[in-house]
């Protein structure tokens, strides 16, 4: 017998087996990224393979979870628990989808302290007329500037000797340089060095540490640029995907070691800026006790640095971070206008010391 399509039994029943099944595949789902973020906030940074989920930009830690409670209304029989379980994920990961509470809370003191610009110039002035590139940084009239990729490329990277059209570009600023890293400080520098690694690299550990006296205190800014973790021209189905994956785990692995250890000894006011090549690690790593993350307080909530113009992909990464101890102050903190030159947005600060 055919019942018929307004029978109240027969729609109660497709009814149930409806939502039987879209309960079914909720509830999985939900369960899949609370195991997926517990294991995310686990193990990036500290396990090698999990570099390539890495590379998820940090946004989807919050899209995800909110997509889900926007559906668990329809799953009515396990809505009471589900939206808890659901909630408590979403606001785990608060703290690492790289949320800047200083924007919300209003904009610093552009105007007061010390200036400091921090860049990845993405292969110095390779692609770019000189005299444009010199123009720009010059024009940002920056007390300190710390840069990186002082270096060209050809299939790999090729040194660069360009410190005499520096030193004319930066009358009165003084110079340290080393590895593919160049401090410019219109301030004294005292001490300059590039922190060691076991690297065999000629770049080294990429961290070039100046001292400079700002006032009356010596500061350490630490000029910063870790290696790249992945390399997305590489098949993930190859073996050398995974050999440079890993590499490039133990290099990073060995710059955070040089890193820390180099600020378990330093009693100086400390800041830490560059490329850190990760969406994640900044949020997820301790560098030492009393070293903390800053964020911009201009801009947008969620500041995002890569990729600029000379990428065409959408911008959905922060790489470029700040860390200061808590005697480094700072006063105001942007992302700068991309104008073309690099891959990366630059860190323009203001800062003073107590």
């Amino acid at each position: 017998m055919t019942v018929a399509a307004t029978d109240p039994i027969a729609l109660s029943s497709f009814e149930t087996v409806r939502w039987c099944r879209g309960t079914k595949l909720l509830v999985a789902a939900s369960v899949v990224w609370v195991v997926f973020l517990a294991a995310h906030l686990l193990l990036a940074g500290r396990w090698w393979l999990w570099s390539a989920v890495e590379t998820m930009p940090p946004m989807v830690i919050l899209l995800v979870p909110l997509v889900l409670l926007a559906l668990a209304p329809l799953a009515r029989p396990v809505r009471g628990k589900l939206v808890p379980l659901l909630l408590a994920a979403l606001l785990a990961g608060v703290p690492f989808a790289g949320i800047s509470f200083a924007v919300l809370t209003g904009g610093g003191n552009a105007e007061n302290g010390v200036k400091v610009f921090s860049w990845n110039t993405e292969y110095w002035h390779m692609a770019d007329d000189p005299g444009d590139f010199y123009s720009y940084l010059r024009a940002e009239d920056a007390d300190v500037y710390l840069l990186q990729e002082y270096l060209f490329w050809d299939g790999g990277p090729v040194r660069i000797d360009d410190l005499a059209r520096v030193r004319a570009a930066f009358p009165g600023y003084q110079v340290a340089q080393d590895s593919e890293l160049i401090t410019i400080s219109r301030l004294p520098i005292l001490t300059s060095r590039l922190l060691e690694v076991t690297d065999p690299d000629w770049r080294g550990s990429r961290i070039l540490r100046t001292d400079i006296r700002v006032g009356g205190r010596v500061v350490s800014f630490y000029n910063s640029h870790f290696a790249v973790p992945i390399d997305l021209s590489l098949s993930p189905f190859s073996g050398e995907f995974y050999d440079y994956l890993h590499e490039q785990y133990v290099r990073r692995q060995d710059e955070l070691a040089a890193l820390r250890a180099d600020l378990a000894t330093n009693h100086n006011p400390v800041l830490v800026a560059g490329d850190f090549n990760s969406a994640w690690v900044a949020n997820l790593l301790r560098l030492r006790d009393g070293v903390e993350r800053r964020d911009p307080d201009t801009g947008s909530p969620l500041p995002l640095s890569w990729p600029g113009e000379t990428i065409p992909l959408p911008r959905l990464w922060r790489l470029d971070w700040v860390f200061t101890t808590d005697d480094v102050r700072v006063e105001h903190y942007r992302f700068d206008a991309d104008l073309g030159y690099s891959d990366h947005f630059a860190q323009e600060l203001r800062i003073s010391v107590t």
